[in-house]
């Protein structure tokens, strides 16, 4: 377990790229996942922190693309940023999942900050720095109850308390957070991560998604500007798509992890001439069983990634109509990508232990790390709440609720 609470350098020497399209968005992205794919394995086994990976994944521009135009960035779609998220997730399940509470932080800013904050915030984001999170708490009655408090102190606040789940927190140079005010209501602030009284806390041990870094942070009479305040609740209390964005990019992440474990199982069962012999010569396979089984998890496979891009067409209509109708069908169709990628990527690393047996769980082959990383990372909201919300709505015409988990 380490603490980090030293001032951060917020920009490096090199220069940050800026992504005008969806189409160089997408095309850097696959460079970027066949770059970060060579040593996934290597960085699961061994926990080696990925601070140069997110340096280059930073740097290349695409923490910025939903950055909207009006302000410089590419404003890419929800298609394409799902994509981009579910390519970075196929080649290490960590990279995939640390810019998710960045984007969402940003979805916060679009729908709920005033102009300047937008311009400043989003104009850091496009100079390379990444915003991490500190969001959920332990020890509340429910995972949306906040105790983190946000007190008066001139014309700033004050914040205390403690946080967990902190996906990014330790690689990043602003830590959204969330806060409760004295008169109960929730805002995110968008702290500096070299702010006095911060301290950032390695002690994230998940068997899973295990470079994360989703420790602890800890606010000890923490100040913020008060130009870092942004309203949160309110985002929750019209029709806006800062839950639906933030499902979607769960949905692509696991997504992505079954496309990683579905590649793996096909290579696996190609090039064994025998279950521990890797022949590196791939050849045709006749056993009925295996054929059935692959045949099953393709079709999962590719129903998972056709609904993961129909979500996120709904979710640009409602983007651009912000309607309360246009808001639940985009969070009923996110709930259904979620609720398959959820399903198929536990399925993919399944079959994999199943078709590659004891072979799987050797350490220099790393295969075992799709499953884990999806068992980890599928715990993150019920995925039953989604059944029943899809359930209820084509069944009795009742719209999902308005919260970031649906």
């Amino acid at each position: 377990m380490s603490i980090q609470t030293a001032p951060r350098e917020t920009q490096a020497a090199t220069a940050v790229a800026v992504i005008r399209d969806d189409v160089e968005a997408l095309t850097v992205a696959r460079s970027l996942a066949e770059h970060f794919r060579q040593h996934s394995s290597a960085r699961d086994r061994e926990r080696r922190l990925p601070h140069l990976e997110l340096e280059q994944f930073s740097r290349s521009g695409l923490w910025g693309i939903s950055v909207p135009k009006a302000f410089g960035g590419a404003g890419v779609s929800n298609v394409t940023l799902a994509e981009v998220i579910r390519l970075i997730s196929a080649a290490d399940g960590s990279l995939g999942q640390i810019p998710q509470n960045h984007f969402y932080a940003l979805e916060v800013l679009r729908v709920n900050g005033h102009p300047e904050q937008q311009k400043r915030l989003y104009a850091e984001v496009l100079a390379g720095q990444r915003f991490g999170n500190a969001l959920a708490e332990l020890g509340t009655k429910t995972a949306h109850d906040r105790t983190t408090r946000l007190r008066r102190d001139g014309t700033g606040w004050r914040i205390n308390g403690r946080k967990f789940y902190s996906t990014g927190a330790l690689y990043a140079q602003r830590i959204p957070t969330s806060v409760i005010d004295e008169d109960g209501v929730q805002h995110l602030t968008f702290v500096p991560a070299n702010a006095t009284g911060l301290s950032v806390i390695d002690d994230w041990s998940g068997f899973g998604q295990r470079t994360t870094g989703s420790g602890s942070v800890m606010f000890d009479n923490v100040y913020v500007d008060a130009d870092d305040v942004v309203p949160f609740q309110t985002a929750f209390e019209r029709p806006t798509t800062v839950g639906p964005l933030a499902q979607i990019l769960h949905a692509a992440i696991d997504t992505g992890i079954a496309r990683a474990a579905y590649e793996d199982a096909l290579h696996f069962v190609r090039t064994r001439t025998r279950p521990w012999i890797d022949s590196g010569i791939e050849k045709a396979v006749d056993d009925p069983l295996t054929l059935h089984s692959f045949g099953k998890l393709a079709i999962r496979l590719h129903a998972a990634e056709a609904l993961l891009e129909r979500a996120g067409e709904y979710l640009d209509r409602a983007q651009t109509e912000t309607t309360a109708n246009n808001l639940a069908e985009a969070s009923i169709a996110v709930a259904e990508a979620r609720a398959i990628s959820t399903d198929i990527s536990l399925a993919a690393g399944s079959t994999l232990f199943e078709l590659a047996g004891s072979q799987a769980t050797l350490a220099e082959h790393g295969l075992d790390r799709h499953w884990r990383n999806a068992r980890v990372h599928t715990l993150h909201d019920p995925v039953r709440w989604k059944y029943h919300a899809i359930g209820n709505f084509y069944l009795n015409d009742v719209n999902p609720p308005r919260r970031g988990t649906i």
